[in-house]
């Protein structure tokens, strides 16, 4: 008998292996960790344009009168905000005091939303809607059907115009709409992204991808577009100082802790509000904070954070040596007292103790 786990593929998967990526297990996908190297990718999304397959992210439709009401119950950011084509971040509190994932909600039109979910999540979040699904919203994951390409940096817009007569720069931040790209019809068109460095999401049927990775690549070409894994998807996120679930943010983290008040609002009721709103209003004993290494070395998930005197004050979530600025940077939970940016905080790197400093967030200035 094999121990050995069947990993999934996306559409894509042998378009990588062909291209000589590196692939790794993530979240049960055989997925691309690095095609030349993290620097070179890394660099590339920043200066000119990358594109990454994140076909491996779920997607769920809901759809009927009371849509909306399912979404408020569940998700702790304002979705009554939304109008139609535009897009808003928010996580799905559980009962605990924590997270049960972080996601986007699309509006699509009044009646209709859609919901973008981690990929190591997309069972667990359609288990945890269903819950609270009393009221007989229409459900529909759409997770095994749909391929997503994230091309993002600073030629990413014009990359992708030379593909649509969709007028890429009246799509606002946060925003999408539906059009033709590459000839294929149908293709979601979102202004977001994990990187910082701006650019556009595009969802499309399996069916589509290959096509779609091709002519990207083909119109990028002039603009030096790279083909980038998940490894530099880590590093750019990271410089922005956005969140990982499972890293910074997990089933026992509170939105309030993990400096998420923003997607947080009290002016409806969902899931252990009360006690999210008891956290902002009498405080935190731990915050989530970003630091810079000043002593030689790279901070990893779960290694301590010290005061001065050697006292455990913390844990790092997220740490790396950040291609953009050339040092050592990290995310990670520290009490309440050591949040305050310019704070002397000390990473437990193996036998040492190694000083760094509370940074402000994004780490990357723009």
């Amino acid at each position: 008998m094999s121990d050995t786990i069947e990993l999934l593929s996306t559409a894509l998967t042998q378009k990588h292996i062909s291209l000589g990526a590196k692939m790794v297990p993530f979240a049960g996908y055989n997925m691309p960790v690095q095609y030349i190297g993290l620097q070179q990718e890394h660099m590339a999304v920043r200066n000119h344009v990358g594109m990454f397959d994140v076909s491996h992210m779920g997607e769920f439709r809901l759809k009927g009168p009371n849509a909306l009401d399912l979404i408020q119950r569940v998700t702790s950011n304002d979705a009554s905000k939304l109008i139609d084509g535009k897009v808003q971040y928010s996580c799905l509190p559980n009962e605990d005091g924590g997270i049960v994932d972080d996601l986007l909600v699309y509006r699509w039109r009044e009646e209709e939303y859609y919901l973008v979910v981690n990929a190591s999540n997309i069972q667990k979040d359609w288990d945890w809607i269903s819950k609270f699904n009393t009221q007989g919203v229409e459900m529909l994951n759409m997770s095994d059907n749909m391929s997503l390409l994230a091309i993002q940096g600073p030629d990413a817009t014009a990359t992708v115009q030379k593909l649509t007569d969709v007028n890429l720069s009246e799509i606002e931040y946060y925003a999408f709409t539906i059009g033709t790209v590459a000839g294929i019809n149908n293709v979601i068109i979102s202004n977001t992204g994990y990187t910082g460095a701006g650019g556009f999401e595009l969802y499309v049927m399996n069916d589509d991808a290959e096509k779609l990775w091709d002519a990207v690549i083909d119109a990028g070409k002039a603009f030096e577009i790279m083909p980038c894994g998940l490894g530099c998807r880590d590093t750019l996120r990271l410089e922005m100082g956005f969140c990982l679930y499972g890293n910074d943010i997990n089933d026992t983290t509170s939105p309030i802790e993990a400096g998420l008040g923003w997607i947080t609002k009290f002016t409806k009721e969902f899931t252990n509000s009360a006690y999210h709103k008891k956290l902002k209003e009498e405080g935190v004993s731990k915050k989530l904070v970003g630091f810079d290494m000043i002593d030689r070395g790279i901070p990893r998930q779960h290694y301590e954070i010290k005061d001065a005197s050697g006292n455990i004050i913390g844990e790092v979530t997220s740490g790396t040596q950040s291609p953009s600025l050339g040092k050592a940077i990290g995310m990670g939970y520290v009490s309440t007292a050591f949040s305050k940016e310019g704070s002397e905080i000390y990473i437990q790197i193996r036998d040492k103790s190694l000083k760094a400093v509370v940074a402000k967030i994004p780490f990357l200035k723009k």
